[in-house]
């Protein structure tokens, strides 16, 4: 218990401060990482704000003054959540527009879940090498129902990290979840940056796919129905797979978390440089400049090819991203709509880039409702 006046006071402050990245973009990548954590978990922050409330806070000058702030702090804390209400109470309706009527039972927000996380059922889990890329293995982690009395469509994890880190192994809540609803996922580790580079990453999700495909029998997969799902540099490689001019096999969908459609537009207008040197990651990632390899761009941009035949599309971004402008999804929701092609942007307003990094916070809950529904939409 905070019992010193003054302590109470910069206690108080220091909450204050850290609250504000609430409601501000992240000024520097370390801020960022916090950013997620007071986005997504503000909640109980809120309440660990609250402690120079301990008894005899008024006895002292300092004590009232760290009460104001606190309560300051603890209301700032609440904005996310705050403004999630009206994003998760419009969802259901709005997906029924979008995809139609869904058997899905599930909730958008739950405090519940909030408070005491999502209930994830234990699924098979196994390790897959599939390839090789650039003289290194390359695996795949394959989630699978607890009991299959049918061969489960397979959903294909393309992981972040700017294409040049990031594992298989990350954010694997969503896979899990999924998993126990009788899909089969495969996050798959990929060929990283500057080793590998562009279109090195699309051809690797072919291969972890023909693997899939060879043991399709022996692990009751079904590769005639495939859906990508990637998370920011991930959704890249996602959206570049959907829209390559060699069709994906089996593919009956994407969805993209933040992730960057138009390489061009990422180049010309790149991140803030004290979070992220996007210029040089796709110099690493695509061998040069847009003047030096404008094809590889090209290719590599799928805003330039969507249209009527895109596959059905779900994009989920934070509307505060600091690394990936939400303006890549908003003219690709555009160009989605003019063809005429089954499509949802679910656009959150208090969220961060990488805000499904809690699984059972507002941004978390949300983005797993809205993968359910269109996954019972592009799977039927």
């Amino acid at each position: 218990m905070i019992r010193n006046g003054r302590g109470r006071v910069v206690y108080a402050s220091l909450s204050l401060l850290v609250s504000l990245l609430a409601v501000f973009r992240a000024p520097t990548y370390h801020l960022w990482m916090l950013s997620i954590i007071v986005t997504e978990w503000g909640h109980m922050l809120a309440v660990l704000a609250l402690l120079p409330f301990a008894p005899g806070w008024s006895s002292t000058r300092g004590g009232r003054y760290s009460v104001v702030i606190s309560l300051a702090a603890s209301f700032i804390f609440l904005t996310p959540l705050q403004r999630s209400f009206p994003v998760a109470s419009a969802l259901p309706q709005s997906m029924e527009a979008a995809f139609g009527p869904s058997n899905v039972t599930s909730t958008p927000l739950s405090f519940k879940n909030l408070l005491m996380g999502v209930p994830l059922t234990p699924v098979r889990v196994s390790t897959e090498r599939y390839a090789r890329s650039c003289g290194e293995a390359l695996s795949l982690e394959l989630y699978r129902p607890p009991a299959a009395l049918k061969p489960s469509p397979l959903i294909l994890v393309v992981h972040g990290g700017s294409w040049q880190s990031g594992t298989r192994l990350e954010l694997d809540s969503l896979s899990r979840y999924l998993a126990a609803r009788g899909y089969a996922v495969a996050s798959v580790d990929y060929g990283l940056a500057p080793r590998s580079i562009f279109p090195g990453p699309v051809e690797d999700l072919r291969d972890a796919l023909s693997h899939l495909k060879s043991r399709s029998s022996e692990l009751s997969l079904d590769p005639s129905r495939v859906i990508l799902l990637g998370r920011s540099a991930g959704g890249q490689i996602a959206l570049a797979a959907a829209h390559d001019p060699e069709p994906f096999p089996g593919l009956k969908g994407v969805v993209v978390f933040y992730g960057p459609n138009d390489l061009f537009l990422a180049w010309r207008e790149p991140g803030p440089k004290r979070m992220i040197d996007s210029r040089r990651l796709l110099r690493q990632y695509l061998g040069g400049s847009p003047a030096e390899e404008p094809e590889r761009y090209a290719r590599a941009s799928p805003i330039l090819s969507a249209g009527k035949k895109s596959p059905p599309t779900l994009m989920i971004h934070g509307g505060r991203d600091e690394m990936v402008w939400p303006l890549h999804e908003y003219r690709l929701s555009e160009k989605l709509e003019a063809a005429g092609v089954p499509h949802y942007f679910l656009n959150m307003p208090w969220a961060t880039h990488g805000c499904d990094y809690n699984f059972n916070g507002p941004c978390g809950q949300a983005s797993t409702y809205a993968v359910e529904r269109f996954l019972g939409f592009a799977l039927r």
